[in-house]
């Protein structure tokens, strides 16, 4: 994710997410709950969970994705109009 960049706020009802944070720093929102994110951190996501992520660094965050099941484009459900 570039400087900067962010999400919009989703959630999945089927998938489970785990997202590891390999380089960078962010900040990520899950059902409201807002915690700063740093390289090694690995975050749980529960299905219908709404959630957001963030780079507030000064260089590209990069994370590691894993969907249980696998990840289906149908299956990501948009919450917010304006992403910021």
């Amino acid at each position: 994710m570039p400087i900067g960049g962010a999400t919009q706020e989703h959630h999945h009802p089927r998938a489970e997410e785990i997202y590891y944070i390999t380089h960078g720093t962010g900040r990520i929102r899950i059902e409201g709950e807002v915690r700063d994110v740093v390289a090694g951190d690995a975050i749980a996501i529960l299905s219908w969970q709404r959630h957001k992520l963030w780079n507030t660094g000064a260089e590209p965050l990069r994370l590691l994705c894993c969907c249980a099941p696998a990840y289906e484009h149908n299956d990501t459900i948009i919450t917010e109009d304006n992403p910021s």
